[in-house]
């Protein structure tokens, strides 16, 4: 069976350096830039695109938990507010 993986995910936020602040210092995705409308943000193969969106259009999304940190990486989970959970694992 296949398996699919994403290269490139693209959010829309209100607040953009405060999203890039969260998956940078709690998630460790590596910064390549960050300006108040457009961040570019990178976890291994995964590149990961932030853009200021009008608060009309903007889903907002939290930490579901802490970060566990296991012994094969870490793991996380994202809810979004439309009660969707988006799991997170980052190899050690």
């Amino acid at each position: 069976m296949a398996t699919a993986s994403f290269r490139w995910i693209l959010q829309l936020h209100k607040d953009v350096p405060k999203a890039a602040r969260f998956y940078a210092q709690g998630l460790d995705f590596s910064v390549n830039v960050v300006t108040l409308r457009w961040a570019e943000l990178q976890s291994g193969p995964l590149k990961l695109a932030l853009m200021q969106s009008p608060s009309e259009h903007v889903v907002s999304a939290e930490l579901d938990g802490s970060i566990k940190y296991e012994v094969h990486g870490k793991v996380a989970s994202v809810r979004c507010l439309d009660g969707h959970v988006l799991g997170l694992y980052e190899p050690s």
